[in-house]
């Protein structure tokens, strides 16, 4: 089993936790990571990467063009189905191949996964398996229903025509854009189970998360933890510090909640792989080659722009005012969209504190000033 994660280096920390959890509970498989840099930081390796790659390196094409496309939300998931096709073509003595997202954390052998990759091509997790959190299931409608934090591919002729399909479209469109129809990788799974053979995997032990919390039951025995009776296998701490945070606040109240102790657990992990303080390492495709940082609007006309702009050549060697001359981008005035902020922040607190007819009471004194 091979098993990679994709990150750029602020999220480095993450993976080592991940990496750490792999190599103690499946200790047969190959732990790989997929860096998107221009360079590997002395740091990064450690015992438990058996390999550290850029994604720059596995590429087909011009990566420093496809790459400016994409914020950093989105630059380490538009790689990931290169880098299975990648790592399909490189380790040619292994059937299964396992993405794991980097705030992953594993709690015992993939046993039950197996044994589906031996039966089924493609193996997806649902982000919910327990009807009842309507806001988690509208989530899931925009966001996507199956969770990219994991994905399961067998070596077979259906797992590589999916492969190949995915990172076609991630190639044109991973873009965190749901008014678009797209949200990163993710929202493209949605028609996996209409194209291809794909094993929905309803394991409770999988993908456990905060936003799975609300129905669900944790439990312990000497043999580890379960969730609603199935062994827990990998909890994803999407979300950490903030919407894992207020889920366990309304779905975890009790202080002695399991998930609050897995919680605490993974945090002084956490914590302690980023000793070092490489959460706080720029990304290194956020800079001009001149070192000027580039703003997120020139690279959402760039790809809105793309035929035109490809004309330019290198698009790290111009700068902000280049782009913004040639593609005729309109940049807000910084002072007035800060002033807009400030109105909007005390509108808030009217209607929060004093209700909606003290707010329109405000509105109308502002209006006749």
């Amino acid at each position: 089993m091979v098993i990679f994660t994709s990150v750029c280096a602020n999220y480095v920390h993450k993976a080592r936790v991940l990496a750490q959890s792999v190599k103690q509970h499946i200790p047969d498989a190959k732990m790989v990571l997929c860096l998107v840099e221009r360079e590997i930081d002395p740091k990064i390796p450690a015992d438990y990467f058996d390999d550290v790659v850029l994604a720059k390196d596995v590429w087909e094409g011009d990566f420093d063009r496809f790459i400016f496309k994409h914020t950093i939300v989105e630059a380490s998931t538009s790689v990931k189905g290169q880098f299975f096709r990648y790592l399909m073509d490189r380790f040619t003595e292994e059937d299964y191949f396992v993405y794991l997202d980097p705030d992953v954390k594993v709690y015992g052998d993939f046993v039950e996964l197996r044994k589906e990759l031996q039966e089924h091509p493609i193996v997806l997790c649902p982000h919910v398996l327990i009807p009842g959190n309507v806001g988690m299931e509208l989530a899931s409608t925009a966001h996507g229903v199956y969770n990219l934090g994991f994905l399961g591919i067998s070596r077979s002729a259906e797992g590589r025509r999916c492969i190949d399909w995915w990172a076609e479209r991630l190639a044109l469109y991973c873009y965190d854009d749901i008014q678009g129809g797209v949200f990163t990788d993710q929202k493209w799974f949605d028609l996996v189970p209409c194209f291809f053979d794909a094993k929905i995997f309803k394991n409770h032990g999988y993908d456990f998360a905060h936003w799975s919390l609300k129905g669900s039951i944790v439990t312990c025995d000497e043999n580890g933890y379960y969730v609603n009776g199935d062994p827990l296998r990998f909890l994803h701490f999407s979300a950490f510090g903030g919407d894992a945070v207020n889920s366990m606040a309304q779905w975890a109240p009790e202080e002695d909640h399991l998930f609050r102790k897995l919680y605490a657990e993974y945090a002084v992990e956490h914590d302690a792989n980023d000793s070092d303080g490489i959460s706080k390492t720029p990304w290194s495709y956020g800079f001009y080659h001149s070192g000027e940082k580039i703003e997120n609007v020139v690279r959402w006309t760039y790809r809105n722009k793309l035929e035109e702009a490809e004309q330019f050549g290198d698009p790290f060697a111009l700068s902000n005012e280049e782009f913004i001359d040639r593609l005729h981008i309109w940049i807000p005035d910084k002072n007035a969209m800060a002033k807009w902020k400030r109105r909007m922040n005390k509108a808030a607190g009217v209607l929060k504190q004093e209700g909606i007819g003290a707010l329109v009471a405000a509105y109308r004194q502002w209006r006749s000033q």
